[in-house]
């Protein structure tokens, strides 16, 4: 699948149909969903960087695409990569390096996971459009939306940085956090695609595609679920 019709499976769905892309950690990981039959995977940087012995934010720019290049390279389908702030690299370099990583799609946050503050909207957005720019067509930008995250409850500021990332060429927006009951004005409000993730104890993807999610991922949810399997297992071998 090329860039292109993972483009197109972000558009024109039903109102109960998002885009489900689980989140592998590893390679066996990835073939595990991939087999399964999902048509394309997005990796999340906290499940990387638990498989990889770091907390989340942590790990090292050259561990990172090592381990997403392990990722793209075990599937046949598409995989776009959680590439968190982009490390600090220049938009040229940064897309060279996700795209010689074998992903044809990215995460980018709008916050800096260090000082927990949001990063000054349109200045974000310049950089997305150099990101874009540098891409041209190759690479499916999934544009993180922080402002959830880091405490700003009044939902006009994720509209406000979604629309100026959707303007810069965002193909789809991340209201991450985001509260369920607002999805809807988001859905109203923006243009495009936008991804949520499901919630512990909150709304199932079918709820959530019908309050306006266009794409589903997990973060680190489901390397978390499989870590607490191992440790079951691990109870039981204990046991016996």
């Amino acid at each position: 699948m090329t860039v292109e019709n993972f483009r197109a499976l972000h558009q024109d769905r039903p109102d109960d149909d998002a885009l489900v892309l689980p989140g592998p950690w590893d390679a066996a990981s990835a073939r595990a969903f991939a087999d399964a039959g999902f048509p394309a995977l997005a990796t999340p940087s906290a499940g990387v960087a638990a498989s990889l012995g770091y907390e989340d934010g942590q790990t090292p720019t050259d561990e990172m695409f090592t381990a997403i290049t392990r990722i793209t390279r075990s599937v046949d389908v598409p995989v776009s990569a959680d590439v968190e702030g982009g490390y600090g690299l220049p938009p040229k370099e940064l897309v060279a390096r996700i795209l010689d990583s074998g992903a044809i799609g990215c995460n980018l946050e709008d916050s800096d996971s260090a000082t927990k503050s949001l990063n000054d909207a349109r200045r974000h957005a310049d950089w997305l459009a150099e990101v874009r720019a540098a891409a041209g067509d190759r690479l499916f930008i999934n544009a993180r939306v922080d402002s959830f995250l880091r405490g700003v409850s009044d939902p006009a500021e994720a509209i406000t940085r979604a629309r100026l990332y959707v303007a810069a060429g965002a193909g789809c927006v991340y209201p991450f956090a985001v509260p369920p009951e607002q999805l809807p004005l988001l859905r109203k409000e923006i243009e495009g695609p936008i991804n949520v993730a499901p919630r512990p104890g909150g709304p199932a993807v079918a709820e959530l595609a019908r309050l306006g999610a266009t794409r589903i991922t997990f973060g680190p949810f489901l390397q978390q679920k499989a870590v607490a399997a191992a440790r079951k297992v691990a109870e039981t071998l204990r046991r016996n």
